[in-house]
């Protein structure tokens, strides 16, 4: 018997060791802009802390999520063992990564995914356009894209795992389209919708052509596969802080941090709990006057068309 005892006490013991052995975590760096915009627009901080919550205490997913809020964390040693960063701001020359492009390209060639949302998607034409279309597969061009805020009917690529657990959903946002895609385009479709005259209810910057695109299907969320083996994805929505009280909205931008950092999203989406009115107010930047932020709303989908304007984008040449 005593035979016997000893080879069950060490599988015992074995098993107990494994139990206890903590599971290894996936390291997700998230860098929020410096506030901007008005109140309940471009929250930044706010947006970047919901989301931190969801995945740290919400998905049950194995993750570790480090934040750097208002910019480029000063001590780069957040970036040690990161399989992702996550960079959610103002782009141009406020964008987190305007200066530090080697650091970022040097991460980028050891496969670290990177995942730019709203105003993050966008940086000049030229060297930087062309790290993004490195890093990203696209970028918001000016003069090229367009930023009108309208209302899209969104369609998911069925066939993609940040897809999983969203039949579709409806969002007003500033979701800009006519992207400058890398050539060829290598890029995966994930998010579509097709703007028109009739949906968009406010116009920012217009050209040529993003008039020409009317009518016609239109990507606010695309994913790369590099050939490093990282991954890049851009997100054009998230303008408005209210449209994280969407669910859907919320489990796509979810599903794709978790996709950028290589981890398998599962079959139904990533889990996270419904977020409150009270929820959307906390961590809101100060800014010269404050709004309480409402959760999204059917009238946010109803809005009357905008009156067409004249061509107008930053740095326009003049006749």
């Amino acid at each position: 018997m005593r035979h016997l005892l000893i080879p069950l006490l060490i599988t015992l013991t074995f098993l107990a060791a494994c139990a206890r052995a903590p599971q290894e975590l996936t390291k997700i760096v998230m860098i929020s802009g410096a506030p901007s915009h008005a109140s309940g627009e471009h929250e930044f901080r706010a947006g970047v802390e919901l989301l931190a919550k969801a995945l740290k205490y919400q998905s049950q997913l194995p993750v570790d999520i480090v934040i750097s809020h208002h910019g480029w964390p000063e001590d780069e040693s957040i970036f040690n063992d990161a399989k992702a960063i996550i960079i959610y701001s103002d782009g141009n020359n406020s964008h987190p990564t305007k200066g530090h492009e080697a650091k970022v390209d040097a991460m980028i060639d050891r496969g670290v995914g990177l995942m730019c949302m709203h105003y993050a998607v966008e940086v000049p034409a030229g060297e930087r356009g062309d790290y993004f279309k490195k890093w990203l597969g696209g970028h918001y061009e000016e003069g090229y894209s367009a930023n009108p805020h309208w209302t899209a009917n969104c369609e998911l690529n069925a066939a993609h795992p940040i897809s999983r657990g969203i039949p579709g959903f409806s969002a007003n946002d500033e979701w800009y389209y006519n992207i400058r895609f890398a050539s060829p385009n290598t890029s995966d479709s994930i998010l579509t919708a097709t703007p028109t005259r009739e949906n968009i209810n406010r116009y920012v910057h217009w050209n040529p052509h993003a008039e020409q695109q009317l009518g016609q299907k239109q990507v606010m969320m695309w994913a790369v596969e590099r050939p490093d083996g990282g991954r890049g994805l851009g997100f054009t929505g998230g303008h408005w802080h209210r449209n994280w009280s969407i669910d859907d909205y919320r489990k796509l931008v979810l599903n794709a941090i978790i996709w950028t950092a290589g981890l398998e999203v599962p079959e139904n989406g990533v889990h996270s709990t419904a977020v409150s009115e009270a929820q959307l107010n906390e961590n809101l930047d100060e800014k010269s006057s404050m709004v309480h932020v409402q959760c999204a709303c059917e009238a946010d989908l109803t809005q009357p068309a905008a009156k067409p304007v004249r061509y107008r984008w930053p740095n326009m040449p003049r006749k």
